[in-house]
C-alpha cells in the first residue's frame, strides 16, 4: 500500500441539508444536530452545501450562523456558494458577521458561473440586469477584495450622528485567508492559486489533462492531481497551500445489515456516471468508496490525488437517514481518521 506523502491533519464533512417541505424546520434542526455531533467526534470542519429554490440549505451563512452558536471548536464552512447568486459586497458582510460570531472559524467556500437554470430565474433574480450580469472571476474577486478590507467606496467619516466607513464592516482581518474556491477544471484551479485563496476539490472534475487511465480513459484522481499542482504552481504559498478534497465515502464497520445494503445500492446506482465524462463540459465523476475503514483507507492511500492534500471534507450521500449519518459520522472519526494517519485532536 503506498504511504501518503501528507500525513491527514484535518478531518471534515459535508452535507446536503435535506428538508420535508411540510416541516422545514425538522431539516435544518437535524443539520445543526449533525454539526454539534461532528464537534463532539472531533472532526475539524463541517461544510454545508448550497441549494436554491430546492429542498437543501438555500442560505448556507445563516444556517453557520446559528451552528456557530452551538458550537465552540470545529470549523464551519461553505462547499460552495454559487456567487452567481450573490452581491458581492452583501455576502461579504455576512460572511464577516458570521466569522466575527464564529470566534473565527468560518471557511467560506464559493464558486463562479451563470445561476443554475438562468433563463428560468434570471427574471426573478436581476429583473432589470439579467442580459448585463458578469459571472466570470471578476465577481470573486470583487468578494475577495471586500473580504480583505479593500475600499467598497470613496466616502468615510461623520455625517451628522453617524459614522461611516469605507470598508466592508464588520471587517474580520483572518477572514481573507479562510476563503476557499470550488475548482474542478485547471483554469479554476489556477486562478485560484494566483489569487491567494484555498482549493477545494471533490467528486467531480473536468476530464481534461493527463487522459490516459489503466484502461485508456480519463483518470480521475490523475486529472485532479493536475488541478491540485496547477493550483500550487500559482499559489504563493506554493507547496503549502492548502487543498481539501471531498469524496463521497461511506465506511461501513458499525452499520447494520440493512445499512450495508442500502450504502452499496446508493453506491451501484451512481456508479454507471463514473465510467466516462458525461455531457458536454465532459464532467468525470470519482466512484463513492464504500466499505470498511480498513479498505477506504487502502483505496484512498492508493489515490493520486488524495497523496497530495492533508485536509479532507467527506461528502455525506443526499438521501440518507439521521441515524445512518450518524453511524456514517461516527466510523469516519473513529475508525477511518486513525485508519488515515490521524491523530485526534486530544492527541
Amino acid at each position: 500500500m503506498p504511504p501518503t506523502s501528507r500525513p491527514l491533519r484535518k478531518l471534515g464533512f459535508l452535507t446536503i441539508g435535506l428538508f420535508d417541505e411540510a416541516d422545514p424546520r425538522r431539516g435544518h434542526e437535524s443539520t445543526l444536530e449533525i454539526i454539534e455531533l461532528g464537534e463532539r467526534l472531533g472532526f475539524d470542519s463541517a461544510w454545508v452545501r448550497h441549494r436554491h429554490l430546492q429542498y437543501g440549505i438555500s442560505s448556507p451563512v445563516a444556517v453557520l450562523a446559528a451552528a456557530s452558536q452551538r458550537t465552540s471548536r470545529i470549523e464551519l464552512g461553505t462547499a460552495v456558494i454559487p456567487l452567481g447568486w450573490e452581491n458581492p459586497l452583501r455576502l461579504a458582510e455576512d460572511l464577516a458577521t458570521v466569522d466575527v460570531l464564529s470566534g473565527g472559524r468560518l471557511n467560506p467556500g464559493v464558486s463562479v458561473g451563470p445561476p443554475m437554470h438562468y433563463d428560468r430565474v434570471k427574471e426573478a433574480l436581476y429583473a432589470e440586469t439579467a442580459d448585463a450580469e458578469d459571472f466570470g472571476y471578476e465577481r470573486a474577486r470583487r468578494l475577495l477584495n471586500f473580504v480583505r478590507g479593500q475600499p467598497a467606496t470613496d466616502f468615510s467619516g461623520v455625517e451628522g450622528f453617524e459614522t461611516f466607513s469605507d470598508r466592508v464592516q464588520p471587517h474580520s482581518p483572518g477572514l481573507g485567508g479562510r476563503m476557499w474556491y470550488g475548482g474542478g477544471s485547471l483554469r479554476s484551479a489556477r486562478w485560484a492559486g494566483e489569487h491567494g485563496m484555498n482549493l477545494l476539490t471533490s467528486s467531480v472534475v473536468k476530464a481534461e489533462g493527463p487522459d490516459d487511465g489503466a484502461d485508456g480513459g480519463p483518470d480521475f484522481a490523475e486529472i485532479q492531481l493536475s488541478h491540485i499542482r496547477a493550483f500550487r504552481d500559482r499559489h504563493p504559498d506554493g507547496d503549502n497551500a492548502r487543498v481539501s478534497q471531498g469524496l463521497v465515502v461511506i465506511p461501513t464497520d458499525s452499520a447494520t445489515p440493512a445499512q450495508r445494503a442500502k450504502y452499496e445500492e446508493y453506491a451501484a446506482k451512481r456508479t454507471p456516471r463514473t465510467t466516462a465524462p458525461q455531457g458536454p463540459a465532459r464532467l468525470l465523476f470519482a466512484p463513492d468508496l464504500v466499505g470498511t475503514s480498513a479498505d477506504i483507507a487502502e483505496r484512498l492511500h492508493a489515490h493520486a490525488a488524495f497523496r497530495e492534500v492533508d485536509e479532507v471534507a467527506f461528502a455525506l450521500p443526499f438521501t440518507f437517514e439521521q441515524e445512518d449519518y450518524v453511524q456514517i459520522l461516527t466510523d469516519l472519526a473513529t475508525r477511518l481518521g486513525p485508519a488515515l494517519g490521524r491523530r485526534s485532536p486530544a492527541a
